[in-house]
């Protein structure tokens, strides 16, 4: 927690989960980095959660915390300008459709933010099943495809092989499964980028 300027340099992107969204001291570190950080709503589904942690994160800010040569010292941070949302689904279901995103977007916008966010495809959107997260990329691409720009990016969960599988018996375990959450294999996530990647082009082709 305390080492985000120690490593800094090595940090291109970064992504605070639904669980720590609300954590003072996450708010703070984001506020810290010179990467973008998302922020994901939290798991009762509220997006509000996710603003307020963006707009913590772009205030000022005093922590303690390793410079880049490893002494301890204590912050003035300048916050951090590049914080956006990440909807992930919640308890009250997924919210990658239409409707959330233009809801989520709507309160963005109300608090003068960029109204534009990235789409967790895991975790509540596809209800635990890796599997339908390339039914949510279809969702997104077909949103895309109709003229929709809120959508900056996405997350899934993906690997070399399909699934995961536990530790138990580590002298077995599967090169390139997952040891944690179930993954999408290596061809299943270049066929669910293909059809982003269509659909981007699609949609350029009809502004162009």
């Amino acid at each position: 927690m305390i080492t985000g300027q120690y490593i800094a340099d090595l940090i291109t992107w970064g992504a605070i989960g639904a669980r720590t969204t609300e954590s003072q001291i996450h708010r703070e570190m984001a506020s810290a980095l010179s990467c973008p950080v998302g922020f994901k709503n939290g798991t009762n589904g509220s997006v509000k959660i996710a603003i307020d942690a963006v707009r913590a994160s772009q205030a000022s800010h005093y922590f303690y915390s390793p410079d880049k040569h490893g002494r301890m010292t204590v912050y003035r941070t300048s916050g951090n300008p590049y914080g956006h949302v990440i909807l992930r689904g919640g308890d009250t279901g997924p919210n990658f459709d239409e409707a959330s995103i233009d809801a989520a977007c709507e309160q963005l916008a109300s608090f003068d933010l960029p109204t534009r966010l990235v789409v967790d495809f895991s975790h509540a959107n596809c209800q635990k099943q890796h599997r339908k997260q390339i039914d949510v990329a279809k969702e997104i691409a077909r949103q895309i495809i109709a003229g929709s720009h809120k959508v900056s990016g996405i997350m899934a969960e993906s690997f070399i092989e399909e699934g995961n599988q536990s530790m138990e018996d580590i002298h077995n375990l599967t090169y390139g499964k997952s040891i944690t959450d179930p993954c999408l294999s290596w061809n299943d996530t270049v066929h669910m980028l293909d059809i982003l990647a269509d659909a981007v082009k699609q949609r350029n082709e009809k502004e162009s």
